[in-house]
């Protein structure tokens, strides 16, 4: 008989006053927002969400298939509560209105997170995040994407429900513009590392500080060995 060794749960950081970039996608990336009304849906999720625990949203970008926050807990804990709780509330509304109970998960599984340095790294997330509809040839122009944060900047809408707190960094001049120019090659891959691995978002000096601080070494080193398989007794 065999078994299989797994790899423990990767240590995930919820410490407040951090920044954080968050992800959930559909389970086997299925659509989770088929009509507009789906994206209504989950913005007001997320306005009761926010009444509920003692968090902010910077920015924010609703996609067909996933959805990216960036935000700061107020409170140790408080996004990890709220997103649980977010993601549980959207599922079973959305059962509720498809008439889809017991036809498996919407989720793929829990979120996905890493910190940012409140720095011009935030920018540089905050960007990515708003810019994700361009760059899935979803719009022709980024502020163009209703169901995200920079719509809602852009055009001063920001209300019923009101999702968003005033950013730690003061936006780069043009920001519309710089959101819709193209990210270089190593920029994405920075970012997409962090998406992958909950690797932190800073400087090298900030990395390995938090990295020290919460034990965080394993989103940093290259991978380790393979799962083992071991026969057992």
């Amino acid at each position: 008989m065999l078994s299989v060794v797994t790899m423990p749960r990767q240590k995930r950081l919820d410490v407040a006053g951090g920044c954080y970039h968050a992800l959930n996608r559909g389970n086997a990336r299925q659509t989770i927002f088929r009509k507009e009304d789906d994206y209504a849906a989950f913005e007001r999720v997320l306005g009761e969400g926010l009444e509920r625990y003692c968090v902010q949203i910077f920015s924010y970008t609703l996609m067909p298939n996933h959805w990216h926050l960036v935000l700061r807990p107020g409170q140790d804990g408080q996004m990890g509560k709220m997103l649980r709780w977010v993601t549980a509330t959207h599922t079973q509304r959305y059962h509720a209105h498809y008439h889809t109970a017991g036809e498996g998960h919407l989720y793929q599984s829990r979120f996905k997170s890493f910190p940012i340095k409140d720095d011009e790294h935030f920018l540089t997330v905050c960007r990515y995040v708003e810019r994700n509809p361009l760059r899935a040839n979803l719009v022709k122009r980024a502020e163009q994407w209703r169901f995200g944060s920079l719509h809602r900047w852009e055009n001063n809408c920001d209300k019923a429900p009101k999702l968003l707190s005033a950013w730690p960094q003061r936006r780069t001049p043009a920001w519309t513009k710089h959101v819709n120019q193209a990210f270089s090659d190593k920029e994405l891959a920075a970012i997409r590392t962090s998406v992958q691995r909950g690797r932190p978002f800073g400087n090298i000096e900030w990395v390995e500080k938090l990295a020290d601080q919460h034990g965080l070494w394993s989103t940093i080193r290259p991978r380790g060995r393979p799962q083992k398989t071991i026969e057992a007794n």
